[in-house]
């Protein structure tokens, strides 16, 4: 399942729940199956047991299910099991059964508000962060200027914001940022200054899910600003989104889409 999730993680959105959802359901269901059969077909008490708790852990911790679902998930298999486990070791054993798994259910309930809740201020975070890219490049966050201690640092941001979303290495990122010259040898140490700078300002703002580092990997998700040259390569042209000939007049490698955009 692991490599399963790094094959399908770009996948279309109009299929994400199909492609990421559906299989794990169906694992959950297959070992909920098994720990039945270890239980009652090869007479495997404990192991059964053990299967059915461990695996509903496990999904509560490492995927994100619907509360009601991964309720009516934990209480089926128990359901088979309670006869046998009260026959087999009592009235106190499926009390401690029932406590830990409301305390499964309850926190399952727990992880979707917090999941809600940030789902809430990622959609609320895209009105309060405008990307400008025509003239200078500037971050505004609830129409305050985002400002980093680096210089560099925002013109890295500025690099990934013109490279749409797209994933970026560091090689890349330090040939735009000090020449095609530029090593990990001389400047892989400031490169790596400049990505905590970005984390720790992003994160003093509470501004979540913008900058995206991953190992060796680098990009900014588009979904969640309000960047006016995203939306001016979508057609959504107004007022508030003209563009006068300047693009990130600041930065020597985004001269060419100047001349691009005024094409369009």
């Amino acid at each position: 399942m692991l490599i399963y999730c790094f094959l399908v993680k770009n996948c279309d959105i109009k299929k994400n729940y199909i492609l990421k959802n559906i299989p794990f359901y169906v694992t959950g269901a297959i070992t909920y199956f098994l720990s039945l059969y270890n239980f009652f077909i090869l007479g495997s008490r404990v192991n059964g047991f053990l299967i059915y708790e461990i695996i509903s852990l496990v999904a509560l911790l490492l995927y994100d299910y619907e509360p009601l679902l991964f309720f009516v998930f934990n209480i089926f298999p128990f359901c088979f099991m309670l006869p046998t486990i009260y026959n087999d070791f009592g009235l106190s054993t499926i009390a401690d059964i029932l406590v830990l798994n409301t305390m499964i259910v309850i926190f399952s309930f727990h992880k979707r508000k917090i999941v809600k809740k940030n789902y809430v201020l990622l959609n609320k975070q895209k009105h309060n962060i405008k990307v400008i890219t025509f003239g200078n490049f500037t971050i505004l966050y609830n129409q305050s200027v985002v400002k980093f201690q680096r210089k560099k640092s925002l013109e890295l941001l500025a690099y990934l914001v013109y490279k749409k979303g797209t994933s970026v290495d560091s090689k890349e990122l330090m040939c735009a940022l000090w020449g095609e010259r530029a090593t990990s040898t001389v400047y892989g140490s400031s490169l790596r200054n400049l990505i905590v700078d970005i984390k720790q300002s992003l994160n003093k703002l509470n501004i979540m899910d913008f900058f995206i580092a991953e190992y060796n990997s680098f990009r900014i998700n588009p979904s969640v600003i309000d960047c006016d040259y995203y939306n001016y390569l979508d057609g959504l042209r107004d007022k508030n989104n003209v563009f006068s000939g300047e693009f990130m007049n600041q930065y020597s490698w985004a001269e060419g889409t100047a001349a691009y955009l005024e094409s369009l």
